[in-house]
């Protein structure tokens, strides 16, 4: 066959570096954003932070303009606040909202770190006991063997064979050392059930009837107890709904996990990338200025690159200026995606969850002209800082479900619902998944039994039998 050339044309897409680095940056969480900012700041010389501190981009302001000029910054220009209504006024109801801050939160001692452990704490405590010096030993080879909750999982024959046979340890020496580390602070540690735990707690309270009656459910009838079947209980206790309710009581105000607080707390922070405001009577969405890295281009290289042609600073030069750009171009993305949400979301801000509308991605791609993929970066670990608390973007999506006149319901609407009613129940008489299902029917949205049931799960909300009170 004869060898020839020949003229084809032919179309496809290819990925440029610059590209590249646009998707990259956009599918960062701001701390990610953070660290590979940090790599490039100290591999280009041309490129650096800017100190000074900037306003916030709001939606709609629009971007500043790559600068011809290298010793002018390139960032988003200052928007005007001047019309911000601020965050109270008459949005000052959310301050006890869920999702916000406040000092009378009931879980905040459960948000303080601990600043020392389990084990230091009962070590110390051993350290002040007048006993012998085996008996300290063995005391300190149970603390060493308990689990983060204060709990001995394994039983006294297994740790005697753990350990050095030369010492010869009888069960029965680590029978008493168990006995002193049962009296140590918080009461309830070194307990190897549950039963266990609460019964040491309820033993260092007055012998009264209300703690014999408790002592007597903990240790006999616990499992009745948690299964709510308070008529069992009644007869094999014999007492009435009185002394059962004060005893149920008494029986919650104890500790099931001892030593959980003093486990070190694995604390998150979160940046949020765009703030949400009602500025004159719309919600509008601006970026967050602590979550933005301003970057320009150094002045003095610059200034050097003008005077030598072809140095090898130009190629840095380039990427810098590159980076400047995928950054500024990354939060106008997000700040667009944030806006589109909002408008569509805007019940949701003025009344809560119960007012959420069904979204999907795509329906935020069409109206941006983007494709579905880029909303989906937008929306993974990125957060939004509303008067109703910091949600990620993703919280705002969810499925639908039919209404009888055709419309739809978000099913996060629909979780809020079920957690409204629950939460006004008689608890005496709490209401069952199937009447759930038919009081939402009787608001036009219809949702299966098994559906109610599922949604009721994912709230953590217990099924009707173990809500039932005495």
């Amino acid at each position: 066959m004869k060898p020839s050339l020949q003229l084809k044309l032919s179309q496809h897409l290819t990925l440029t570096p610059q590209l590249q680095q646009s998707i990259r940056l956009l599918q960062l969480s701001t701390l990610e954003l953070e660290q590979e900012l940090e790599k490039y700041l100290q591999e280009n010389p041309l490129l650096e932070r800017v100190e000074e501190e900037y306003a916030p981009l709001a939606a709609g302001a629009g971007q500043a303009a790559e600068s011809e000029n290298a010793e002018k910054t390139e960032s988003v220009a200052p928007p005007s606040s001047a019309d911000d209504e601020s965050w109270l006024g008459e949005e000052s109801n959310y301050a006890n909202a869920p999702g916000s801050f406040s000092e009378d939160d009931g879980d905040y001692q459960d948000m303080r770190a601990a600043t020392i452990s389990l084990r230091e704490h009962l070590s110390w405590q051993l350290g002040l006991m007048s006993i012998p010096d085996r008996d300290r030993t063995l005391v300190q080879c149970l603390i060493d063997a308990l689990d983060d909750d204060g709990y001995l999982t394994q039983s006294l024959e297994d740790l005697a064979e753990t350990l050095p046979p030369e010492l010869e340890i009888e069960v029965e020496e680590l029978q008493i050392a168990l006995k002193h580390l049962q009296y140590f602070d918080p009461t309830g540690v070194g307990a190897r059930d549950a039963q266990e735990c609460l019964a040491l707690q309820l033993d260092v309270l007055p012998a009264d009837d209300l703690q014999i009656l408790a002592r007597k459910i903990v240790v006999k009838h616990l499992d009745l107890l948690a299964g709510h079947d308070f008529v069992k209980l009644k007869k094999l206790t014999d007492c009435d709904d009185e002394q059962l309710r004060q005893a149920q009581f008494l029986i919650r105000s104890l500790n099931p996990r001892p030593g959980a607080q003093y486990a070190a707390l694995d604390a998150r922070y979160i940046t949020p990338d765009v703030v949400v405001r009602k500025i004159r009577g719309q919600w509008t969405v601006s970026i967050n200025s602590d979550a933005y890295p301003h970057l320009r281009i150094n002045s003095l290289y610059a200034h050097i690159l003008t005077r030598q042609r072809g140095s090898v600073l130009a190629g840095q030069l380039q990427e810098a200026r590159w980076l400047i750009k995928n950054v500024q171009q990354r939060f106008d993305t997000i700040l667009r995606v944030a806006q589109s949400i909002v408008d569509r979301q805007r019940q949701f801000f003025d009344h809560g969850e119960v007012a959420m509308r069904p979204l999907v991605l795509r329906e935020i791609a069409d109206i941006l002209g983007v494709h579905e993929s880029t909303v989906s970066r937008v929306t993974t670990q990125k957060y939004m800082a509303t008067p109703r608390g910091i949600f990620e973007l993703k919280f705002f999506f969810g499925s639908h479900v039919t209404t009888e006149t055709g419309g739809a319901c978000s099913a996060t609407a629909i979780r809020a619902l079920i957690k409204q009613l629950i939460g006004g129940e008689d608890q005496k008489k709490p209401i069952s998944d199937s009447q759930l299902a038919a009081i939402l029917g009787q608001q036009g949205i219809v949702v299966a039994r098994r559906t109610i049931a599922k949604y009721r799960e994912a709230l953590n909300i217990p099924p009707v039998k173990l809500r039932k009170s005495i």
